[in-house]
């Protein structure tokens, strides 16, 4: 029986190495660097922003194929995309110093209308669902050290929130926002509040956060770092029995003697139905994780570039991840022969499906 892309409905496997020989590219792909890719939560649409100044959107077909359906720029590079809840709007946070929006069910899909402004560049956007408010808000995040509350009917932000420093990654799941920052802050805002901080903390690794990505039930976190190391942070007190932090995105050159390769971790995504969730890095790779058995489920090889962004589609069949420069080595190191592309990787058998609970282990 035929799967997604053609591949067996079953790939089941025992070993912990993945197979990436049959991940598809993504039709005419970004044409400079791939920041933020993110699926629709309500249809097979990817929505892919870049440093070219462009958002663009695809749908994607059960046979792996992709068409590009619409397009919206900026006035400088795109630093990060999400959709709405219900699937209608695309959001790109911009260098330009403003947040865009494409709404897909209007006539007009070649331009997006200004949504947010802040006084430097705006790293990330996220839609949030305020409770007691009938409509989405948007919450932007950005270099001049504050969180935008956008209601999209506005010009004006129904709320500002000053952070430690410039904000990096941010990321929302049910009443749970969390914000990095610069300097390794960490600022937790329940949304039932959403004026001021819950809870602040130090990042839990030493080094220079990348990105934070909720757990699905809301109750905590993942932080990914610049050390080649990702932690796993519960919001409250009471289960912090439970955070830990692990290497990963490290390698051993062979012939060298004490010597270990330090990648930056990049992009953390959380399969929607299983709970467990991958990480990718500069060094090219990805690998899917069991947080609750504390296990890596599979490794895959190197792409051939470092790996930017990632995300699953709603149901979690489609991981995509962007192969692309991520600045790790300066300007200098970005060249025209530098590889962009998005590759669809079909997820099946076991490949993300939590570690088998076994004799009294919890």
């Amino acid at each position: 029986m035929s799967g997604l892309f053609g591949q067996p409905s079953s790939t089941a496997s025992t070993n912990t190495t993945g197979d990436i020989s049959k991940d598809v590219t993504l039709t005419a792909p970004p044409e400079d660097g791939i920041s933020d890719l993110k699926f629709s939560p309500q249809s097979e649409h990817l929505a892919v922003s870049s440093w070219d100044k462009k958002v663009r959107i695809y749908e994607i077909s059960a046979s792996g194929g992709s068409e590009g359906k619409a397009l919206f720029e900026h006035e400088q590079p795109v630093l990060g995309c999400c959709w709405s809840k219900d699937g209608t709007k695309v959001v790109g946070a911009g260098a330009d110093k403003a947040a865009r929006m494409m709404d897909l069910s209007s006539v007009n899909t070649t331009t997006g209308q200004q949504v947010a402004a802040h006084d430097a560049p705006i790293r990330c956007a996220r839609f949030v669902d305020i409770p007691n408010q009938q409509s989405q808000m948007l919450v932007t995040g950005s270099w001049d050290k504050t969180i935008k509350y956008w209601d999209l009917r506005q010009s004006s932000p129904v709320a500002s929130v000053t952070c430690q420093e410039r904000v990096y990654s941010l990321d929302v799941m049910n009443t749970l926002l969390v914000v990095a920052t610069a300097d390794r802050y960490i600022n937790i805002v329940n949304l039932s509040d959403p004026g001021k901080f819950y809870k602040t903390i130090q990042s839990p690794l030493k080094w220079q956060t990348r990105v934070v990505t909720c757990f699905n039930d809301g109750s905590g976190f993942a932080v990914g770092s610049v050390e080649g190391r990702c932690a796993i942070q519960y919001v409250e007190d009471k289960d912090s029995s439970a955070n830990f932090s692990f290497k990963c995105h490290r390698s051993t050159p062979s012939g060298v003697n004490n010597n270990i390769n330090v990648f930056s971790v990049n992009a953390i995504s959380f399969h929607p139905q299983h709970g467990t969730f991958s990480t990718a890095g500069s060094d090219g790779t990805f690998h899917f994780w069991d947080k609750d058995a504390k296990h890596r489920l599979k490794g895959y090889p190197e792409v051939g570039g470092s790996i930017t962004a990632t995300d699953f589609n709603r149901t979690g069949n489609i991981f995509a991840y962007s192969v692309s420069y991520d600045w790790s080595k300066g300007y200098a190191a970005n060249t025209p022969q530098t590889v962009n592309k998005v590759m669809l990787h079909a997820v099946t058998g076991d490949e993300c499906k939590p570690r088998p609970k076994t004799g009294g282990r919890k």
